[in-house]
């Protein structure tokens, strides 16, 4: 939605999305206190489960375990018919498209289990290409692109830090990747804790394993580039020129995480959990998370290390 809008309609756009599918009302009010918006969640959730999200997606009439295989509810146990009129009316895709900026999403092919990104430098994405990258079985429907069947990515790899980085080696980025679950949590203490921290280490993209391996692997390759350059020209073999020539023109790159951290009375069904309470307060953490990202200036300049990656931590480096 943010790609594929102008700049003066892209935040107008945005709400207007959360505010479609996150309008249901739950109760009139919730009194204070965890034990309430806990037993609200609860029933945003149980609600969600058994009517869906206006605008996103509904139940299937029948159940598809009452579908002949083949049925087009067969294999998912909602429809997302909804979301892709929702798209449609929120996304310019001609702005998408226009070759200004670049929109890459994952997903992966049912039928090879290859994993894809289709990306605006080489496709023009379309809403079936937002949706496949979002299309979750068992609850959602598997999307057709051209002929084949795909699903989330996230199935596969919810890190598309290595892709990015991998397209562009010879500049250098400033990154900002964001992380919806935390890989970190704490011990769980009943059956409900189980299923949430479960989901958790499921569904984060190991943001902090991943960026910490992505500095490694960077830093060798600088090392390698060191040790090359000490040999004699005359001794270096083509592929070792080659290597030389690459790492050279690798531009240095600085990566911030931004990590939600969940409240302990959203629960294992955080994922589906759609209430506009919900919707507002994390607009809110989000907003104070970025604000105090952003009042590290240091953390939004170019590495001088001689790695030539920095990873910075919001709940790390500034835990207050």
């Amino acid at each position: 939605i943010i790609a594929g809008n102008e700049p003066s309609r892209r935040l107008q756009r945005l709400e207007q999305f959360w505010q479609t599918i996150s309008g249901r009302k739950i109760w009139a009010y919730t009194p204070e206190g965890d034990i309430y918006r806990d037993i609200r969640n609860r029933t945003s959730s149980w609600m969600t489960m058994a009517m869906g999200q206006p605008g996103f997606f509904k139940p299937r009439n029948p159940n598809p375990w009452f579908q002949p295989p083949g049925a087009d509810g067969a294999t998912s146990f909602y429809d997302t018919a909804e979301l892709k009129e929702t798209l449609e009316s929120l996304i310019d895709f001609d702005v998408l498209n226009d070759g200004r900026k670049r929109l890459s999403v994952g997903a992966v092919n049912v039928r090879t289990g290859n994993f894809v990104y289709f990306d605006t430098d080489k496709v023009r994405i379309g809403p079936e290409h937002i949706m496949a990258s979002g299309a979750l079985p068992p609850a959602f429907p598997s999307i057709r692109i051209e002929g084949e069947y795909y699903w989330d990515g996230g199935i596969v790899s919810n890190t598309p830090l290595q892709y990015l980085l991998d397209q562009e080696e010879d500049r250098s980025s400033l990154v900002f990747q964001v992380d919806l679950f935390s890989a970190r949590g704490v011990l769980p203490r009943g059956m409900a804790d189980v299923l949430s921290r479960h989901k958790d280490i499921m569904y984060s993209s190991r943001t902090r394993q991943n960026t910490d391996n992505f500095q490694r692997i960077h830093a060798l390759k600088m090392k390698l580039l060191d040790a090359l350059k000490r040999v004699p020209p005359e001794l270096l073999k083509d592929g070792e020129k080659e290597l030389m020539a690459d790492y050279s023109d690798a531009g240095v790159v600085n990566i911030v995480h931004l990590i939600y951290q969940h409240k302990g009375y959203e629960g294992h069904a955080k994922d589906y959990e759609f209430s506009g309470t919900s919707m507002r307060e994390h607009w809110e953490m989000g907003l104070e998370d970025t604000e105090r990202t952003l009042r590290h200036k240091q953390w939004l300049m170019l590495p001088t290390n001689v790695e030539g990656v920095a990873i910075h931590d919001l709940h790390r480096e500034d835990p207050t």
